[in-house]
């Protein structure tokens, strides 16, 4: 059984008996506005956006927050514990399957959405056991041949998936009576599920559950010495996001109506942890702003005059510069620039330190 680890004690006033309790930072309270300010208007912004898209802008908006839900699992693992996996693809395709198989069956989408978690669950905390063996690029590759174990099954075992066929006409769910069928009642249905994930993850990230991922990331033999299960963190670590991209395919199943193995190959999987890469990894908002560099930029630098023969080599090309000079992700920007206003700030008292030494 896995229990929170113990808070880490406060470390003792440096300076003396006579220092005082730390004074709070300014900037570090108006970051935090500044990301709950963000939050609200993104927030609205989804609210309201799709009042004044078409079908297509809708059917894109709930692919986005789709690939949000996904990515917010492997940001976790990969991000937030530090575990290297190129298999997320694989636990998105196992729920899309689930789902579609069994509301084939005749079971509805009620039942189909929380067994595909389960599976993916169940499947995430086996294939976690790989992590406990070998580390960074092993890892990778060890999780990268899942992958492509899943791949196959899906495209060969026609009995169950369909092979390359696929499964047509998975019916969108209804809620109380409520048909979500229309592209718009299912896209406020996606975001409310994409809510609620949020809130859970934002929730485990900032129980003691949360600083035992963050420590076993950092680093493994510290967290295992203040008393960290780092066997079973590790473990959890892909289970939770597995089981995000179980929903997260489940509902990509409802929105497309049409699944086949091609979207869960190898190369949907190293696009994903692209998108963490890119939003930042280990950063909450990472996934949102990620997933829209992978699903929503494409798209719309197809559109552009000029640019729609060349969309796909241009895309690549900002990849690479964007990890040259930012690889932390492009949330590392504003901290970035407040430790360059600091170093200056640290700079100009040093200077003004010096100046009233000379003086004296």
């Amino acid at each position: 059984m896995i229990t929170p680890p113990n808070e880490p004690a406060a470390p003792p006033p440096q300076g003396g008996a006579s220092s005082g309790p730390a004074k709070p930072v300014p900037r570090l309270h108006l970051a935090k506005r500044t990301s709950v300010l963000m939050a609200v208007m993104g927030a609205l912004l989804f609210l309201v956006a799709p009042q004044f898209l078409k079908n297509y802008g809708i059917y894109l908006l709930t692919y986005w927050l789709v690939f949000i839900i996904a990515i917010m699992g492997l940001n976790l693992t990969v991000g937030y514990a530090g575990q290297k996996s190129l298999g997320h693809a694989a636990f998105f395709g196992i729920g899309a399957y689930t789902v579609a198989i069994l509301m084939k069956a005749g079971l509805s989408f009620w039942l189909g959405l929380p067994a595909a978690a389960l599976i993916c669950f169940v499947v995430g905390l086996v294939l976690g056991f790989p992590a406990l063996r070998v580390q960074a690029i092993y890892l990778a590759f060890a999780t990268l041949g899942f992958n492509t174990a899943i791949w196959l099954v899906m495209r060969n075992e026609e009995w169950l998936t369909g092979g390359t066929f696929g499964i047509n006409n998975i019916a969108r769910p209804s809620l109380f009576g409520y048909s979500l069928e229309a592209n718009l009642a299912y896209y406020y249905f996606v975001l409310a599920m994409a809510l609620a994930t949020s809130a859970l993850l934002w929730g485990l990230l900032r129980s003691p559950w949360g600083k035992a991922f963050t420590a076993l990331r950092d680093n493994p033999i510290r967290a295992e010495s203040l008393g960290i299960d780092i066997r079973s963190y590790t473990l959890l670590s892909f289970a939770i996001g597995a089981a995000y991209a179980g929903v997260a395919g489940g509902l990509f199943a409802s929105l497309v109506q049409f699944i086949e193995p091609a979207p869960f190959a190898v190369g949907a999987s190293i696009m994903m942890y692209l998108m963490v890469v890119v939003g930042g990894a280990g950063y909450f908002f990472g996934p949102i702003v990620g997933a829209a560099v992978g699903v929503v930029l494409p798209e719309w630098l197809r559109d552009v005059p000029g640019v729609s023969n060349w969309y796909l080599p241009m895309f690549g090309a900002a990849v690479v510069l964007l990890m040259v000079w930012l690889p932390d992700g492009l949330l590392s920007i504003p901290s970035r620039l407040r430790a360059k206003r600091d170093a200056k700030d640290a700079s100009l008292l040093r200077a003004q330190a010096a100046g009233k030494l000379g003086a004296k």
